[in-house]
């Protein structure tokens, strides 16, 4: 990344449009700015005994973390048994032997990765550094590259297969060892193990539609195979220009396998082979059709029948599908439909057994996310949990006991609903029992054996605890607890929640508020909305680190940072968010236009109305991906009352983002939908000052979106700033390079436009 393309009072030729941009007031005081920036680099490491939750090892006899140490971050290995504790390797000589492998400099306390996993009998850890695997020797400190975790062909978007890499078609060999099936010709072969002689089990693969050989998996008995024909996909690339390369001087050209929404997705067709008789079943699609995707198939262990997961193209249904081993014959064991989505991402199924005959299964039916015991014969469903809160996470299911450990949000009235606590109850609904107290979100770890967990807990306000308990909840000790002494000594302030009425004058609308460390009651300040309104989570944190980067919404720190130059900052979790119930998530279906806009004003003009410092005639907001998205869409719609707005890397037509993210939340085929969110549909509607942010090489959203809104907003003839970031990714200016730039930009930008140039303590 060698340069910086901007746009602002200067035209830039761009995609043969002349793109133009103009001030907004007079230059902001340097030297505050300055301050903020540094404000990550200045608190970050003043925190002592802050402890991640950990991860379990040596079959569970050892867990390990990490924590905050004096000059940065050390791992922690503790005994389970006897408490001991140790380092788990030698950190001043694995940070060596990293900046030998990789180039880098890395220091002992500032090793680049969060946490690692054992490898080659406990004598050395594999770990990720910038998205690259890498094993290292803690006996002799010798790091290389680790064998990808997946080595299957890639799908872009989990749903179009990269055609261009080969699949992996190593034989998968039988049960009983003396078979081998792999793909050639587009067909499936079979082979004795140790011959080269093939039995060919059809002949209806072709290039237009092949048997993929990474879904064939072998009956327990070792007589059927089962496995996936393909139809491809549409092969959609996306097209960039890297104007400024790191390795040449000439620009670069790179292309990218991007479905988007409305395109066709791999189609794939279960087909059951019987080997000895050579015979292909085909498995009627009638419960299945036009499937957004398919799990891979599992065998029972009986082997009379194999199941996957369907998901309906639209996302409005999903099923367990059972097929009969022998004559092919489909049937849905469980059916969940919905008038709106079916979350893909938080689908969940566990089979009770070897045999089975129950499942265990997530469903939103009754309005909240809940589990269920079904039938597996009958698809007959007896709710587990109920109640108005939410399961979040399945921990554990204890087949033998009849139980399940699981996590929950909501369950105490008066209390913030996104806190997480968790449970154990029992298959019939008997004995929900509590295993965490303290009021905050806990994060628990559970000992494979389940006979102890850790249990770290945390508030933005309260600094993470962390203890070893028992699996009934008693206290076996407290493994590290907090200390910020420092990091309030230097000025930090815990952000301040604060809870209002949404549209519907009854449901809370939960947000924080941080405030300049100078700040003064008897002042105004202008608002900064920190926005992430994506509908796959909730964002408002409710942990403790503040120090993460601007992801999912920005962290408290960068709300500080910009705080501190004379703003209120908030952040706002409205509807159309995960996490509450199924109504409260639904209002984002087929409106992502709607981003919460109507609670997050309500809640604007409640604090103001108990806060006279709280300025709502001055608002801006700001965003990243989604989040940029609602940011511009701010501007758009709610004109009266945003009246500036920073837009990373938005979403702004969601028919030019990718498939996955979109048709989950706007359904499919593309309808009118898609149009009303867009904001370059939308672009002439522009009011206010808007700086957009987009990295030249983004792979998550396609920049193309916008340079479009661009070419909208100069056809319209609106003035707007635009900096382009050659060489950058999604994460541009906010987790990636170069941050200290782009987060500058901002600052300035919200200066001019909401301060009139004024400095943070008012002088211009």
């Amino acid at each position: 990344m060698r340069a910086i393309a901007v746009v602002s009072l200067a035209a830039l030729l761009l995609s043969s449009d002349l793109l133009a941009a103009g001030p907004v007031g007079t230059a902001p005081d340097t030297a505050d700015v300055r301050r903020s920036v540094a404000l990550r680099d200045d608190w970050m490491y003043l925190t002592r005994d802050v402890a991640e939750p950990p991860e379990w090892s040596h079959e569970g006899k050892r867990f390990h973390y990490r924590k905050t140490v004096e000059g940065g971050f050390a791992f922690v290995e503790v005994d389970a048994r006897t408490l001991k504790r140790r380092s788990p390797f030698d950190a001043e000589k694995l940070a060596a032997a990293l900046s030998d492998a990789t180039h880098q400099s890395y220091g002992p306390l500032r090793l680049p990765f969060e946490t690692f996993e054992y490898a080659d009998e406990n004598r050395a850890i594999t770990v990720t550094v910038s998205g690259e695997r890498w094993t290292c020797g803690i006996v002799n400190y010798v790091c290389h590259k680790a064998q990808p975790a997946d080595t299957n062909r890639p799908r872009a978007f989990g749903v179009v297969r990269d055609l261009d890499v080969p699949a992996d078609n190593h034989p998968r060999k039988s049960p009983d060892g003396k078979w081998e099936a792999l793909v050639e010709d587009d067909n499936v072969i079979v082979r004795a193990v140790g011959s080269t002689d093939a039995i060919a089990l059809g002949t209806d693969g072709t290039p237009g539609e092949f048997y993929d050989p990474e879904t064939l998996v072998w009956s327990p008995d070792s007589s059927r195979l089962v496995g996936y024909r393909v139809r491809p996909g549409f092969r959609r690339m996306v097209t960039r220009v890297e104007a400024a390369p790191s390795d040449r001087l000439q620009p670069a050209v790179r292309t990218q396998l991007y479905p988007k929404p409305g395109d066709p997705a791999d189609l794939e067709q279960p087909v059951l082979f019987h080997v000895a008789e050579r015979r292909r079943v085909e498995i009627d699609n009638a419960l299945f059709p036009n499937p957004y995707e398919l799990s891979q198939p599992e065998w029972r262990k009986d082997g009379r029948t194999f199941v996957f997961d369907y998901q309906r193209r639209g996302h409005a249904q999903a099923r367990v599908i059972e097929v009969d081993g022998q004559t092919g014959v489909a049937k849905a064991v469980i059916t969940e439909d919905a008038k709106t989505f079916v979350y893909a991402d938080r689908r969940y199924r566990h089979d009770v057994g070897d045999a089975a005959r129950e499942i265990v299964w997530i469903s939103e039916r009754d309005g909240w996310r809940h589990l269920y015991l079904a039938d597996a014969a009958t698809g007959a469903l007896k709710q587990i949990t109920r109640g108005p809160w939410v399961v979040r996470d399945v921990l554990n299911v204890d087949d033998e006991q009849r139980r399940i450990w699981f996590s929950a949000s909501g369950m105490d009235t008066g209390k913030d609903p996104y806190f997480k606590h968790v449970f154990r109850v029992d298959f019939d609904g008997a004995n929900l029992t509590r295993l965490t107290t303290a009021d905050a979100t806990h994060e628990v770890r559970f000992a494979p054996d389940m006979s102890v967990y850790v249990d770290t807990y945390s508030r933005v306000d309260l600094p993470p605890v962390s203890e070893l308990r028992r699996a009934d909840g008693t206290l076996i000790t407290t493994l590290e607890r907090g200390d910020i002494s420092r990091l309030t000594a230097a000025g930090w302030r815990p952000p301040e929640p604060f809870v209002a009425k949404g549209r519907d004058g009854v449901t809370d609308i939960w947000g924080l508020v941080v405030r300049p460390r100078n700040y003064d009651p008897a002042k105004k300040y202008p608002v900064i909305e920190n926005i992430y309104a994506g509908p796959h989570d909730s964002f408002v944190p409710k942990s403790f680190w503040p120090f993460g980067f601007h992801s999912g919404g920005d962290k408290a720190i960068g709300m500080q940072a910009q705080a501190d130059l004379g703003f209120i900052v908030v952040q706002i979790d409205g509807m159309g968010t995960a996490n509450r119930s199924k109504a409260f998530h639904d209002v984002a279906w087929k409106n992502l236009a709607d981003s919460g806009f109507p609670d997050r004003i309500l809640w604007h003009k409640a604090l103001a109305a108990r806060d006279p410092s709280y300025d709502i005639g001055r608002v801006g907001i700001y965003g990243a991906s989604a989040g940029g998205q609602s940011a511009l869409n701010a501007l758009l719609f709610h004109p009266e009352f945003y009246k500036a707005a920073v837009a990373y890397a938005g979403c702004y037509d969601n028919r030019m983002d990718k498939i996955s993210w979109n048709e989950q939340w706007l359904g499919w085929p593309v309808d009118a939908s898609y149009a009303a969110a867009s904001g370059v549909d939308h672009a002439a509607k522009l009011q206010g000052q808007l700086l957009l942010i987009v990295g030249e090489q983004d792979s998550n959203v396609d920049p193309a979106s916008t340079m479009q809104v661009v070419d909208a907003l100069i056809e319209a003839d609106k003035d707007f700033e635009l900096l382009v970031v050659p060489g950058g990714e999604h994460s541009v200016g906010r987790s990636t390079g170069p941050i200290p730039y782009v987060q500058r930009r901002q600052f300035e930008f919200f200066m001019r436009a909401l301060r009139g140039g004024r400095g943070a303590d008012g002088h211009t």
